[in-house]
């Protein structure tokens, strides 16, 4: 059940601020993967937030976008992200675990305590606890599901103007029909995941 229970636990230890940590764009064959951080006060958030935050993976694109103005204006958020070159040259769970790092400075201080969406923590000093299916346990990963999903699809919707081929702002870079067939008819492009098997595939590497 999505609560602030493992937040309030660690803000009677004295470990303040906590900072919920997720991610977006592990699967996709193409553009970056994207970390979001978040710090939510659970005396001023809105009602609202308590009652509808969730896995962003269960909300639908209007709901999601509607979340994540109302945490812009109350909540602390940090934003990271790993390259298409850093996620080919280091894996995707290096890259991903850089893109938490990244997430965690962007919010300019040094948590208390930092809850991680799975089971595996980013190499960092900070006291930290994984927690599996985080997203859908604690309200500030599930914060932190929807400010990633939504700044990564920004992000691909962004692209997608420029290789409007590939179906970016519909697909966020899945393997979809749609995208394979652009890459049937268009090839690999420079924002395509070349360590990732289909892509590989298609260039016979």
């Amino acid at each position: 059940m999505l609560n602030f229970n493992f937040e309030y636990k660690y803000i009677e230890q004295g470990l303040n601020p906590v900072v919920g940590v997720d991610e977006a764009g592990r699967g996709p064959w193409a553009g970056p993967v994207v970390a979001g951080a978040v710090i939510i006060d659970a005396e001023t958030m809105p009602e609202r937030l308590s009652l509808d935050l969730d896995d962003s993976k269960k909300l639908t694109s209007q709901k999601r976008e509607e979340l994540f103005q109302l945490l812009l204006n109350c909540a602390k958020i940090g934003i990271g992200i790993s390259s298409v070159v850093e996620i080919d040259a280091l894996n995707i769970l290096q890259a991903t675990m850089l893109a938490m790092r990244r997430a965690v400075e962007d919010l300019g201080l040094s948590p208390g305590m930092v809850l991680v969406d799975g089971n595996i923590l980013p190499n960092w000093s900070y006291p930290s606890q994984a927690i599996i299916k985080g997203d859908g346990r604690s309200l500030s990963i599930a914060a932190a599901s929807i400010v990633a999903k939504v700044s990564r699809d920004q992000f691909m919707s962004d692209l997608a103007k420029d290789y409007p081929q590939y179906g970016w702002e519909r697909n966020a870079g899945y393997g979809t029909k749609e995208h394979q067939h652009g890459l049937v008819e268009f090839g690999v492009c420079k924002h395509h995941r070349r360590s990732f098997k289909p892509i590989k595939n298609i260039l016979g590497i």
